[in-house]
């Protein structure tokens, strides 16, 4: 069956893009054959660099064309030849911003639109502008401009992104989850203190990937092995991070599996080089200040402290500020506590 319109377009900052633009992105797909979604914002928003606005689209409407439009890429397209204007600030006259959307249409998609779908006021002056540039009637249609099916704005959503995440995608709330990352040596209690830690900020943790292949491979790594690790490692914090509450913690990072890759075989992949450079909000390094406790898996008291030196002197060496966390499990949770409300 033929949709009541061939080419639609829907305009917005999607800062962030929850599901109320979700929602009438939908209602519009289902009214058009084809469907453009265009955005951009400037200034731009906290928390909703292009590049995220970019993946939010292509990950919750990847069978949609979607623009998230920046000055550098406006350079880039001029550099080629299209014709299109500088991008309009916020605080520019409507006239101003409708213009840029028509000239984007016939530089860009190369022809006009048929109908703009919205959720405001401004829809039926931005069609009729739209109309008088492309010498064709431009339809709007306004879709729960009384946000009676999601009862949210973007400007709520960035003034409690925590508090109203029931709003937002998994893919998109786990952008503004904030990690919380767990360095030590073995016998540290880095992985009692990552179960403790998230049950206290009632939160989820992403456990040692390595460990676990280690186990199941009955205690032999390959050098290949430790490539995998680091990548599924920060694949499950990928997967968990739109599961949390605010905070991720993580039992580890990729730059304790460079060390154990160097360590075991004096070399590392550069993929694996690449992913230790991965950043943590929170950074913690649990100090080796208590007895080493053996567990049939582990070296020695020597092993330990020589990691932990390393440790040291790698997040030295790149500038990342870090918490030493010292005592025992219920004084390091506070010190972290401590942390996270400073």
């Amino acid at each position: 069956m033929s949709k009541r319109f061939a080419k639609g377009l829907v305009v917005g900052k999607f800062a962030p893009l929850h599901l109320g633009h979700e929602w009438l992105i939908r209602q519009a797909q289902e009214q058009c054959e084809q469907l453009v979604l265009l955005s951009w914002a400037c200034p731009e928003l906290p928390g909703c660099a292009p590049e995220r606005r970019a993946n939010w689209l292509q990950v919750r409407f990847p069978e949609l064309r979607s623009w998230v439009v920046t000055p550098e890429w406006l350079a880039q397209q001029r550099a080629r030849g299209l014709a299109l204007p500088d991008l309009p600030r916020e605080s520019e006259p409507d006239t101003v911003q409708r213009q840029f959307v028509a000239d984007f249409c016939l530089a860009v998609l190369g022809h006009p639109v048929d109908v703009v779908f919205t959720s405001e006021a401004y829809g039926d002056g931005f069609a009729a502008h739209l109309s008088r540039c492309f010498g064709r009637p431009v339809e709007h249609v306004e879709i729960d401009r009384a946000r009676i099916q999601v009862p949210v704005s973007g400007t709520r959503l960035r003034a409690d992104i925590h508090g109203l995440r029931h709003y937002l995608a998994p893919q998109v709330y786990g952008d503004f989850v904030e990690h919380i990352a767990l360095l030590g040596g073995e016998s540290t209690g880095k992985s009692s203190l990552a179960l403790a830690l998230a049950k206290t900020l009632g939160t989820r943790h992403a456990a040692e990937y390595g460990r676990e292949l280690w186990e199941e491979q009955g205690g032999v790594l390959a050098y290949d092995d430790l490539l995998r690790i680091g990548r599924t490692q920060v694949v499950r914090e990928q997967a968990l991070a739109g599961q949390c509450q605010r905070y991720l913690v993580c039992d580890t990072t990729p730059l304790t599996t460079l060390f154990y890759c160097r360590e075991l075989f004096g070399r590392a992949e550069a993929e694996l080089e690449h992913l230790a450079e991965r950043r943590y909000q929170h950074l913690f390094l649990c100090a080796d200040d208590f007895p080493f406790v053996q567990d049939g898996t582990r070296q020695d008291e020597t092993f330990r402290r020589r990691q932990n030196q390393w440790y040291e002197q790698e997040l030295d060496r790149r500038g990342w500020a870090f918490t030493c966390l010292t005592g025992s499990l219920a004084q390091r949770v506070e010190q972290v506590l401590r942390h996270l409300s400073g």
